[in-house]
C-alpha cells in the first residue's frame, strides 16, 4: 500500500512537471521570463547607475547585494553545520567518560 501511494504521488508530480514544461515558451522567444523589464533596465542603466563597466558584477554587487549576502549566509551556515556533524565530539572526552563510568 505504501508503494502504491508513493508511485501515485511521484506519477502526479511527473504529470505536473511535464505539463509545466509543455507550457513554457520556446527557447529564445521574447515571451520568456528572462526577457523582462528588469533585465532591460539592468543592461541599459548599469553603467550610469554604478559607473562600473562590468555589468555582471554591477548586478551582483549593487542591484542584488542583499540577495548575494543572503546566499553567502546560507552557504556559510550549511558549511558550519556539515563541519559540526563531521567533527563530532572530541575522542579524548569519550575516553575520560569511559574510565569514570
Amino acid at each position: 500500500m505504501k508503494k502504491f501511494i508513493m508511485f501515485t504521488a511521484l506519477g502526479g508530480l511527473l504529470i505536473i512537471m511535464i505539463s509545466s514544461y509543455m507550457q513554457m515558451p520556446p527557447m529564445g522567444n521574447v515571451e520568456n521570463p528572462s526577457y523582462n523589464e528588469v533585465a532591460v533596465y539592468y543592461l541599459d542603466e548599469a553603467l550610469e547607475d554604478t559607473h562600473a563597466p562590468n555589468v555582471v558584477a554591477d548586478i551582483i554587487m549593487d542591484y542584488r547585494a542583499l540577495d548575494t549576502l543572503g546566499e553567502a549566509t546560507v552557504l556559510f551556515t550549511s558549511i558550519a553545520a556539515v563541519l559540526t556533524i563531521l567533527v563530532g565530539k572530541d575522542p579524548k572526552l569519550g575516553e575520560e567518560d569511559s574510565h569514570h563510568g
